[in-house]
């Protein structure tokens, strides 16, 4: 190729584009300097096409300057943005778990607006405690001695390990040994504690006696782990909470006990052990997450007798764990649902839909579309919660010409962006995760892609 003939050499100068007419509207509406910066990361862009050969022609001085245009949207666009779940998986972690319900949104907005006592006591004028307001709310709703509340489950048992077994020895059965979320794993949380991991018993079965022989003199702790994404079933055995607890009283160690879920009071149908019920059982001290079941933000909630919690108080990592004053306004918010009205609480709400309400909901959804099929699905808690519970749901099932792949990255795109699932080379938007109110935006979304 002759020089003359380099595409490379067409490529107009940032200041020639930025004498343009159509530049200066650009510089109007996002500044100057956003607009120089546009250009020159456009035309980079564009050398770059032209050097890998896939872009055989210089575009116009015009369509330059609306890829720029659509560079600078792109760049005021949040990278956080609200989507609208249409998956059935009510707690699900790639998507922010729990949705808030408006009194903790309105509880948020309100302390961040301004100052607060967050560690400030009215009544004496001295320094307080920054989780003095939910620690009665805990213990009244769990029924626990002492409550305490950190920035996230994880978070909840690494303080509990670092305070109660550092320099010791903490035994687990080799069936809870799990990963939690981000690829961390129990045991790489209780090497992190400053404790030495003891393995008792096997995959699928632990007993008592696993844990009766391996206790010596330097044990600090009997730890009991929720299973969260996974449930093992068929030949199996595990020792209970209640057996642990005995065990732990007679040898004069403590049992910690991480839920997970952070479920306060039974729910219908569902085989997942309650905060009040597992403390009632012996735990000493429990540790579980605010943003599975319990519908709050992310945090972490560490229960039990006083005698264990206190420690954790003073120990120093504390403060590297503590909740900032918004999480701390929504956790609150949400407690007092849950002792007021807990059927204010989204999660609790979604969780008792029944099969007529998805009904309903999906025959509107396919009437705004005009098309579609309703099927019978299976909805899940999501978050690690009850993973075996399938809940009976409802999805409307499209299948679209481009294909559901691509229909999927398109309502990805949209605005708010719609996430649903694929299964059997069909596009489903299930019913039990989407509210009422987000139904037009859904239906437009959708009719968009279809067009």
């Amino acid at each position: 190729m002759k020089d003359g003939e380099n595409p490379l050499r067409k490529l107009p100068q940032v200041q020639r584009l930025l004498e343009l007419p159509a530049a200066d509207a650009l510089a109007a509406e996002f500044g100057r300097a956003a607009l120089t910066h546009a250009l020159r990361e456009t035309l980079e862009a564009l050398r770059d096409s032209i050097g890998a050969g896939a872009l055989a022609a210089v575009p116009e001085a015009q369509t330059i300057l609306e890829s720029c245009r659509e560079r600078l949207l792109a760049r005021r666009r949040p990278g956080l943005r609200r989507t609208i779940n249409a998956t059935g998986i009510v707690l699900h972690t790639n998507l922010g778990r729990a949705p808030l319900a408006a009194e903790a949104i309105a509880a948020v907005a309100s302390i961040a607006s301004g100052y607060g006592n967050l560690e400030f006591d009215l009544e004496t004028g001295r320094r307080g405690s920054r989780t003095q307001a939910l620690e009665p709310l805990l213990r009244e709703l769990s029924g626990a001695e002492a409550a305490l509340a950190v920035n996230n489950g994880a978070a909840a048992i690494l303080l509990a390990l670092s305070a109660l077994a550092s320099g010791g020895k903490v035994i687990v059965s080799r069936g809870e040994l799990v990963e939690i979320g981000g690829g961390f794993r129990i045991p790489d949380v209780i090497r992190q504690g400053g404790a030495r991991l003891v393995e008792v018993g096997s995959t699928n079965k632990t007993r008592l006696a696993d844990y009766r022989a391996a206790i010596d003199s330097e044990t600090r702790v009997l730890l009991k782990v929720h299973q969260s994404n996974f449930r093992m079933i068929g030949f199996t055995a595990e020792a209970g909470i209640a057996e642990l607890a005995g065990l732990a009283r007679e040898r004069g160690l403590l049992l910690v006990a991480d839920l997970g879920s952070g479920l306060l009071r039974p729910l219908p149908g569902m085989r997942e052990p309650s905060l009040g019920e597992a403390l009632a059982a012996g735990a000493d001290l429990l540790t579980c997450s605010g943003d599975k079941l319990l519908g709050g933000p992310q945090a972490g909630l560490i229960l039990g007798r006083k005698a264990a919690v206190d420690p954790l108080r003073q120990h120093p990592l504390l403060r590297a764990l503590r909740l900032d004053k918004m999480s701390l306004a929504a956790l609150e918010s949400t407690l007092m649902l849950h002792r007021d009205a807990p059927e204010r609480v989204p999660v609790q709400r979604m969780l008792a839909q029944t099969e007529d309400v998805l009904q309903r909901r999906a025959g509107q959804l396919q009437a705004l579309l005009g098309g579609g099929t309703v099927e019978c699905t299976q909805a899940f808690a999501g978050g690690g919660s009850v993973p075996e519970e399938r809940i009976a749901s409802r999805a409307l099932v499209l299948e679209p010409r481009i294909g559901a792949e691509a229909a999927a990255s398109l309502l990805r795109a949209h605005d708010p962006p719609v996430i649903g699932r694929i299964h059997e080379g069909r596009l489903l938007l299930d019913l039990f995760t989407v509210a009422d109110e987000d139904l037009p935006q859904l239906a437009a979304a959708v009719a968009s892609v279809l067009r």
